[in-house]
């Protein structure tokens, strides 16, 4: 993404990935031992599953899109296997005049919300904005991030381009994954926001790990998980992250980490409190 590329284009090269990682087994078409030129699925098998002609959806695929209706967007989401953020984004591609367009000026932090961050002291919690630049934190927060609070960097950028993140997080490879699939969502929401496709423009540029990712076009919402963390301060933490949007805007995160009760991570985690205090 980095250029500017109509939503018909973003479907295409979606359809076309979605479509390159199935395979006929897993979707139990029959190929009778014959040898097979693509890795993924044939367009003709994908139109053939979803009950439309092979010249529409190769249309589709060629960046021709038009006004799709529920039924065959339901089809192509079930021919295609989507999950529920795959298909919402499906959704969000075929049908961007619906979407609401949020600002894409610049955010701004209540000071209602830098005193919520500040106050909870148990917990790791930071704010995250929309191209997942961080917008605050709390001292737990920073410290967690091994950050000075005077920083507000872009933490994807920390994540594919920081050697010491890598180093932060024993499952660097999922959690990267996790990212890019974060940031395809938000294109999505926000097709024409400048610093979100300056931002995919550079790490597809500086991270190779990054361009690979974002090639096949995985997608996902910020969900509740467990984050484990290698902390070069307190060692190993395994913490429970929430994950709240706001409801005034919906692109701002609110993100708490925290550890259950009695656990080391916990008695870790108060530990870095003391020793940034």
């Amino acid at each position: 993404m980095g250029e500017n590329r109509s939503t018909a284009d973003e479907l295409a090269d979606f359809l076309r990935a979605r479509r390159a990682a199935l395979t006929p087994e897993t979707v139990g078409v029959p190929t009778y031992g014959q040898p097979r030129r693509v890795p993924g699925l044939r367009r003709d098998e994908v139109a053939q599953l979803a009950g439309i002609s092979v010249n529409y959806y190769t249309r589709l695929e060629q960046g021709e899109s038009h006004q799709l209706s529920d039924s065959v967007l339901s089809a192509l989401a079930a021919a295609l296997q989507l999950n529920v953020d795959e298909h919402a984004h499906l959704l969000r591609l075929a049908r961007p005049a619906r979407t609401v367009r949020r600002g894409a000026g610049p955010e701004s932090v209540r000071a209602s919300m830098l005193t919520l961050l500040e106050s909870n002291t148990e917990q790791a919690a930071v704010l995250v904005g929309r191209s997942t630049t961080l917008l605050a934190a709390n001292r737990l927060g920073f410290a967690l991030y091994g950050l000075r609070p005077d920083q507000r960097p872009n933490l994807t950028k920390l994540m594919f381009l920081s050697p010491e993140w890598r180093d932060l997080l024993p499952d660097w490879p999922a959690q990267a994954r996790n990212a890019a699939s974060y940031l395809r969502a938000a294109t999505s929401d926000h097709p024409d926001d400048a610093m979100l496709a300056a931002l995919i423009g550079e790490l597809s540029i500086k991270s190779t790990d990054f361009a690979r990712i974002w090639a096949e076009h995985p997608v996902a919402e910020c969900l509740p998980k467990v984050q484990q963390f290698r902390h070069p301060l307190v060692g190993e933490l395994v913490l429970q992250e929430e994950i709240l949007r706001l409801p005034d805007d919906s692109s701002q995160r609110l993100i708490f980490l925290g550890a259950a009760p009695g656990t080391p991570s916990a008695e870790r985690l108060r530990l870095l409190d003391s020793l940034v205090s």
